[in-house]
């Protein structure tokens, strides 16, 4: 949604946040990984320092601060820009051993299309800073559509939103999904869980989305461990955390 230039659900502290970024970026001059992983440390200082609200400065008239917070994110997030390029080093669909790993869901039809074949589409797609190049066009299957990979909710759905039948239907998908490419297990997000970390579909799919933004549930951050293919979860003892805090967390 960031590389398309949608930003509806961006928090408004993080338009601040690109504001910041983009000024950071010119002492690196080309440094991007440098640049890219110390950036955690020196935002977290500027939080500190300045005291920062989650929502920013942002009041209703600042027109200019939004204009120029919407300029900054969309130049680091648009298709070859900084931010789209370095998402684009990542896989929409991950294969860890044997389990799977995505946004929304793996679907039969997703797996007949060919998983290399998904990734490589979406990150030609964000590396592409040529408007007239064919790899402008959003690939369909990874990212469009209520049964895409990043969309999908058929296995994240609580089961009081859902018939038996429909309930049912998702663990037998899930487990063709799984033959077919070998794996024991998915993990999934996409769909806040309000009961934590939890597996669905007869233990075939995890679905570890807690919504620990501020912007959704703001809950305490949660950790999917799996030795062994032998999955638990891990919790921490306070109620809420810091985003900046769950790297230490980890």
């Amino acid at each position: 949604m960031n590389v398309e230039g949608d930003f509806r659900y961006v928090d408004p502290g993080s338009f601040d946040e690109c504001i910041r970024f983009l000024e950071y970026l010119e002492e690196f001059d080309g440094e991007w990984d440098d640049a890219f992983l110390n950036w955690v440390n020196v935002s977290q200082r500027w939080k500190e320092e300045y005291r920062v609200s989650p929502n920013g400065d942002w009041l209703p008239l600042n027109f200019v601060k939004k204009n120029k917070g919407f300029a900054a994110r969309a130049s680091l997030f648009k298709q070859g820009g900084p931010l789209a390029c370095e998402l684009a080093r990542h896989p929409v669909v991950l294969n860890v051993n044997d389990w799977m790993f995505c946004h929304g869901g793996l679907l039969p039809h997703h797996v007949e299309y060919g998983i290399e074949r998904i990734n490589k589409e979406v990150s030609n797609w964000m590396q592409c800073s040529n408007e007239d190049s064919d790899d402008t066009n959003l690939p369909f299957m990874a990212t469009r559509g209520y049964d895409s990979v990043v969309w999908t909710r058929l296995y994240s759905q609580d089961s009081v939103e859902r018939t038996r039948r429909s309930w049912d239907l998702s663990s037998i998908i899930a487990e063709q999904t799984l033959k077919s490419v070998g794996a024991k297990g998915m993990v999934v997000g996409h769909t806040p869980q309000t009961r934590g970390v939890n597996c669905k579909c007869d233990g075939k799919v995890w679905c570890i989305d807690v919504g620990m933004s501020y912007g959704v549930l703001h809950s305490r951050p949660e950790v999917l461990e799996i030795v062994n293919d032998r999955p638990r979860v891990l919790k921490g003892q306070r109620d809420s955390y810091d985003e900046m805090e769950v790297l230490d967390y980890l």
